[in-house]
């Protein structure tokens, strides 16, 4: 049985990592848009789920599929395209709650667990000098909602409810419960 993460994501391996165990990287190459008509909370569990069926694996192996956006007054925020999309992307979740949502799935053999994972977070109102700062640094250019709340952002958030590692684009919690039901060798159960 081998362990495959379905992405290039440097955040996903070091979250990953945190469960000890060994794991190899095969990245999906998938078309990641969403049905803007359709609820991003089923949007993003459906794409999580085409990352993991698009990597080739073994009968035993386990695959982790995982896609993340943001979600501010109905709107969804993917990874900006430019600086100034990050600066309207920020300039949005200034002064407001948002959801971090995450859809995870976990394929062995033909089961399949799809769950999306959802954090609750409220920014502080931010001036268009700190959001520019911020966005001068780069860090907020290959991120859902334009920001990484274990960086820069974390002088932004005032309130976060929910799975802390969900914000970074993997929960950790949910994903080792179940890995321990579809794959209780692996001892995490």
């Amino acid at each position: 049985m081998e362990l495959i993460l379905a992405s290039q994501s440097p955040r996903r391996k070091e979250l990953l990592a945190l469960l000890g165990l060994p794991f190899t990287v095969r990245a999906a190459d998938i078309d990641e848009r969403m049905d803007p008509a359709a609820p991003p909370y089923g949007e993003v569990a459906r794409v999580s789920r085409l990352k993991a069926l698009a990597v080739d694996r073994g009968e035993e192996d386990v695959v982790i599929g995982a896609d993340t956006i943001v979600v501010c007054q109905g709107r969804v925020l993917g990874k900006p395209h430019s600086e100034e999309e990050a600066v309207e992307m920020l300039r949005l979740l200034s002064g407001r709650d948002h959801q971090v949502m995450t859809g995870l799935t976990v394929l062995r053999g033909d089961r399949a667990a799809v769950v999306t994972e959802v954090t609750d977070l409220h920014f502080r109102p931010l001036s268009d000098r700190q959001i520019r700062a911020y966005v001068a640094t780069g860090e907020p250019m290959d991120k859902a909602g334009a920001y990484g709340i274990q960086g820069g952002a974390a002088l932004f958030c005032e309130k976060l409810c929910g799975d802390y590692y969900n914000v970074m684009g993997l929960p950790v919690c949910r994903l080792s419960q179940i890995l321990g039901q579809i794959a209780p060798e692996l001892g995490l159960d």
